[in-house]
């Protein structure tokens, strides 16, 4: 009596949970424009979840100390039409943050695919040395793509 209790109360759910999992999984999974991304922000270098163009524009290879780093970005895919793009700058000798930037919420504007709309990023940086910096864009589909370029202060 008290094993067919255990097995109705405990084993019997755990069934039924891997069963209806699995259909749920499959019905998902066949539907074309779908994919199963379990790690959808990319926190290492060089890794991106998505194969897609993305370019910084603007960069120049080296800059003096009062001359501001003006850049955009731009994206060549319809699945980015609208997200969040980040832009990061990190000292290559120290391997710090030197500047994040975030700007959300961004949607292209019609015929353009420069980021970001209606702001632009800027940063002087007053000390010498080598700098990467990296740009990442999430869409609104946890998708993401990034690209970095490195540039000299003198």
């Amino acid at each position: 009596m008290v094993t067919k209790k255990v097995f109705v109360v405990f084993v019997l759910p755990i069934i039924f949970s891997l069963i209806f999992g699995s259909v749920v999984m499959n019905d998902i999974l066949q539907k074309p424009d779908r994919e199963l991304n379990m790690w959808p922000m990319s926190f290492s270098e060089g890794f991106s979840s998505y194969n897609a163009p993305i370019e910084i524009i603007g960069l120049s290879k080296q800059y003096s100390t009062s001359e501001p780093i003006e850049i955009q970005v731009k994206i060549d895919d319809v699945s980015f039409d609208c997200g969040d793009l980040y832009v990061t700058i990190y000292s290559i000798e120290k391997n710090d943050v030197i500047n994040q930037s975030g700007f959300f919420e961004q949607c292209f504007e019609k015929g353009s695919k420069i980021l970001p709309v209606g702001d632009e990023f800027s940063k002087v940086i007053d000390t010498q040395g080598s700098y990467k910096i990296v740009a990442e864009m999430v869409s609104k589909k946890l998708i993401n793509i990034s690209t970095s370029e490195t540039f000299t202060v003198k």
